[in-house]
């Protein structure tokens, strides 16, 4: 399987049974086989994406001194701005070629929750960053309920099966800025390879060569998503959950040719995580003879944090 392949959400949407099924269908069959499909028929309208991406920009064009600023100490790099290099792909020596911001859950109808999470960081140069990215994350995640509601049919689970565990969720939207690359990098790229760390992630910005996708035989395919589609891929965090049969595939972003060097590149992944006691325990239903339990019993807060060390982010 060499393209990825494209799904349409209004499928799933439509009231249609047979439209409903074909959707999850597809969206299974794609998730078995490559983990990732592009999605159209999604909550984020053109006007929204123009908007972020402008915001985006304006904060990425700061002066570093003011950037800074809003690089909070302590908290893993969970909310706010992460500095260029800070972050290395799981097993990487070198910093990948990036600079990023951390939105994260708007609690407004649990206190104790609220009280989990670091607070969201405000931007007080860009007002519009501030209202826009909260617009975008909450169109973001209403998307991936949906997606979700289509693999817990798949998975022969009750359709809203994720909705609590997904409710206040520990989920983040992360706008990346790959700045220009100005010398010939040693050993790096602008995102090594790996795997994400949540159930779903959903990625704007896969326009044009740069993302890549690891098949089955272990060839890298490019991932290119059509303007009005959103690349979505399983994270570990589900394929544990499944005993591996949603398959979370390993992917990276390639330094350009050198001709374009001289360009920033912006991608905007939100990766759509539990509650951090969700049980990660293995699916009763993804197990049988030829499929024995692969992963150990443990709640997705444990695994985060586990992941969180290991990329460098907080210390044992």
């Amino acid at each position: 399987m060499n393209a990825i392949p494209s799904v349409n959400l209004q499928d799933f949407l439509s009231g249609d049974p047979v439209r409903k099924q074909k959707f999850i269908d597809e969206i299974g069959k794609a998730y078995e086989e490559i983990g990732f499909v592009a999605l159209k028929g999604h909550f984020l309208d053109d006007k929204l994406v123009e908007n972020l991406y402008s915001e985006v920009k304006n904060f990425f064009s700061l002066p570093l001194e003011v950037k800074e600023k809003y690089e909070i100490p302590g908290i893993g790099g969970q909310r706010g701005y992460v500095s260029f290099g800070k972050e290395s792909a799981k097993g990487q020596k070198q910093g990948d070629l990036k600079e990023f911001w951390h939105f994260g859950q708007y609690v407004d109808d649990d206190p104790e929750r609220a009280k989990e999470y670091p607070a969201n960081v405000e931007v007080a140069e860009l007002p519009e960053f501030n209202r826009v990215g909260k617009e975008a994350y909450q169109m973001l995640e209403k998307t991936a309920k949906y997606v979700l509601r289509a693999l817990a049919l798949h998975l022969d689970l009750e359709e809203t099966y994720f909705d609590n565990y997904i409710h206040n969720g520990n989920s983040i939207l992360r706008p990346i800025h790959y700045p220009p690359i100005k010398e010939e990098p040693k050993d790096a790229v602008r995102a090594a390879a790996h795997g994400d760390i949540n159930l779903i992630t959903l990625l704007m910005g896969a326009q044009g060569r740069g993302l890549q996708v690891k098949n089955h035989k272990g060839e890298w395919v490019d991932a290119i998503a059509e303007p009005d589609e959103l690349m979505i891929n399983v994270g570990d965090m589900l394929s544990r959950h499944t005993n591996n049969k949603l398959k979370s595939t390993i992917h990276q972003v390639i330094n350009p040719p050198r001709e374009l060097w001289g360009t920033s590149r912006y991608s905007i992944p939100f990766f759509m995580h539990p509650i951090s006691e969700m049980k990660l325990d293995v699916l009763d239903s993804c197990i049988d003879k030829e499929n024995p339990k692969q992963y150990e019993d443990i709640t997705a807060g444990e695994f985060l944090h586990e992941r969180l060390v290991d990329l460098g982010l907080i210390k044992k």
